[in-house]
């Protein structure tokens, strides 16, 4: 765990997060910013800043947290209409918080647009 990473500390439960889902290894709360009506982001528990920091030894835990997505697009009642999963990685890429997850959103039409 990071002390100063906003994810780790909601991970801990020193900050408070609307919790969807969680397991041994990893954690999805509602977004505080939400740019859908569900917009979900699934956390690994274990902090990784990036995407671009996976080893080749965390590939399961890529394939988990897609896997993962597509289980709580399905409790949140949007995986027949469709959501979009969204992965920024580092600071160019959109990345605002430095720590590895995954965005989940649907609830409405999304635009076409990704940039």
């Amino acid at each position: 765990m990071a002390k100063e990473c906003v994810f780790c500390r909601i991970v801990s439960g020193e900050l408070p997060g609307e919790v969807v889902y969680q397991d041994e290894s990893f954690l999805a709360f509602r977004d505080v910013s939400p740019q859908a009506p569900t917009h979900v982001l699934i956390v690994p528990k274990e902090h990784i800043t990036s995407l671009a920091d996976l080893t080749d030894e965390q590939e399961e835990l890529a394939e988990r947290l897609v896997t993962l997505a597509r289980h709580v697009a399905q409790g949140e009642g949007i995986a027949k209409d469709g959501y979009r999963l969204v992965i920024n990685c580092g600071p160019e890429g959109g990345q605002e918080v430095p720590h590895l997850h995954l965005h989940l959103l649907g609830g409405r039409r999304l635009s076409g647009r990704l940039g």
